[in-house]
């Protein structure tokens, strides 16, 4: 960002948010998944509104570079449940600074999945049948998960098989905690993937 003019796309507890900052400001601040403290002028309407005087809020966490990288990709993939919307509700706000707060005290990826899941929970996109998505025939003792958690039969998704008993459990508690970590890496990916 070295001599260019920036825009920043910002979430807030009730709003997303677009706002031009000068190039001659300190960049590093705005980077993906960062809190910020700041302000905003011209308002009114002539450009997109200016930030100013912008203050990073750090997490002990940002200096380890694994756990950093978990956090932009799962930033990135967040990014698309705000898509267009202006005003927003405080749960996407507070979901991200709960995961952030505790980022540095537990498994990152565990995090994430109990996030995204709450996060398709909330949005009304968790499909926690016990179908497979593909063929509409029940699931039996093993499981695999398509994009945005959808459960299908190991056989029709070409997937690595997981225990059902333990997703549906997931699903029901939005915890990992009774997974082991393999498990969870491979809950992992399927975030990883999006909607």
């Amino acid at each position: 960002m070295k001599n260019e003019d920036s825009v920043a796309t910002v979430l807030t507890a009730q709003h997303v948010r677009t706002y031009y900052r000068f190039f001659g400001a300190r960049h590093s601040i705005l980077q993906l998944g960062n809190l910020v403290d700041f302000e905003v002028e011209g308002e009114d309407g002539r450009f997109l509104p200016r930030l100013r005087s912008l203050s990073h809020i750090g997490f002990p966490w940002l200096f380890d570079k694994n756990r950093l990288l978990i956090w932009h990709n799962f930033i990135q993939r967040f990014e698309a449940h705000l898509k267009d919307a202006d005003e927003i509700d405080s749960f996407y706000y507070d979901l991200l600074l709960r995961a952030a707060q505790k980022w540095d005290r537990q498994n990152p990826k565990r995090i994430v999945c109990e996030s995204y899941i709450e996060l398709l929970d909330y949005e009304g996109r968790l499909y926690p049948e016990e179908n497979c998505y593909i063929c509409e025939q029940p699931i039996g003792e093993e499981i695999a998960l398509m994009q945005a958690f959808k459960p299908a039969h190991p056989a029709c998704l070409y997937s690595a098989a997981l225990s059902t008993r333990k997703i549906l459990d997931f699903f029901r508690t939005k915890q990992t905690i009774h997974m082991e970590d393999h498990e969870v890496d491979s809950l992992f990916e399927v975030a990883m993937k999006g909607l």
